[in-house]
């Protein structure tokens, strides 16, 4: 019998509509998009089930609502008593995998990537930083790209490992550019500018950094009770402490995505499941390992059906 491992996705994935379906039949969803609101003293889930996209896409909204949806669909799914092996979730997704692990609690979790976005936000005007897809190009040559072009005075590093042929960049505008240009000289197939209010993970991220490192000393940090891959390494984290040190050079590391779900299949995890809106990280693992098996539960049609094919049904 193989392994399962739960998988959070993070910014990109919001919509307007998310978990509105699971809350309206599920009690325990409902009362976390209530506990939301109340513990960010506004009303969430109506900007998330009825508001504008713009206003849900801004960071300070979207990591909060996120992280409601995947802790909502978790709480749906407490009747059917399955507990992962690991966890792991995208940048601001390795959130929702501490509440599953519960290393951290909904309360806290939610009020701490609020003010992860807030200080995200305050770090690089608007306008100022951008990131890109780069596709089908090696890491290491993309490395020496982006190390170039910061040597020249434009900011910009490696941001995302999503995949071995998807490498997100991130940094100054020109410096993302700049690089984005150069990738393609260098035989990159595709750039693609990415829809984003920042730099994320990129060195422009340090400032943040250090303010939210005060935020996370604030909230109670447990060890995890379900080893958790980490984002900065992509490897198993369980210690309250490194926990902590983790998610502050979060803000400014690249994401070991792909390194991430490769270590977890070598632990013998043959069944991933992801847990919040859509279906970006299901879908990024048809490139990565497209042997093993993926599922999305986002409502709870794709809850009872994931549900009963994990039960062999």
């Amino acid at each position: 019998m193989g392994k399962l491992a739960f998988l959070f996705p993070g910014q990109g994935s919001q919509a307007i509509g998310m978990g509105k379906q699971l809350a309206e039949v599920s009690k325990e969803a409902a009362s976390v998009f209530q506990e939301a609101n109340e513990v960010l003293q506004t009303n969430l889930s109506e900007l998330m089930f009825a508001g504008s996209q713009e206003e849900l896409t801004k960071t300070t909204n979207a990591q909060p609502a996120l992280l409601t949806v995947s802790a909502a669909i978790l709480a749906a799914m407490e009747q059917y008593a399955i507990t992962p092996d690991y966890v792991a979730g995208h940048s601001l997704g390795e959130y929702s995998a501490l509440v599953a692990a519960k290393a951290i609690s909904f309360a806290d979790g939610v009020y701490a990537v609020r003010k992860r976005g807030e200080y995200m936000e305050e770090a690089v005007p608007d306008g100022q930083g951008a990131m890109a897809a780069i596709l089908g190009m090696d890491v290491t040559k993309l490395v020496d790209v982006t190390e170039t072009v910061t040597k020249s005075g434009h900011s910009v590093q490696i941001a995302n490992m999503n995949s071995a042929s998807q490498i997100v960049i991130s940094g100054t505008k020109t410096g993302v550019e700049l690089a984005a240009a150069a990738a393609k000289e260098q035989g990159a197939k595709r750039a693609i500018m990415l829809r984003v209010s920042g730099p994320f993970h990129s060195d422009l991220m340090r400032p943040a950094a250090d303010k939210f490192r005060s935020v996370l000393s604030n909230i109670t940090i447990r060890n995890a009770e379900i080893p958790v891959i980490s984002n900065v390494t992509g490897e198993i984290v369980t210690a309250k402490e490194e926990i902590q040190e983790r998610l502050v050079q979060q803000l400014y590391s690249p994401v070991q995505w792909y390194p991430s779900i490769e270590k977890m299949i070598a632990l013998g995890v043959d069944t991933f499941v992801e847990i919040g809106p859509g279906k970006v990280l299901a879908g990024l693992m048809k490139t990565i390992a497209p042997s093993v098996k993926t599922y999305a539960i986002y409502d709870e049609d794709t809850m009872k059906d994931t549900i009963s094919q994990l039960r062999g049904e």
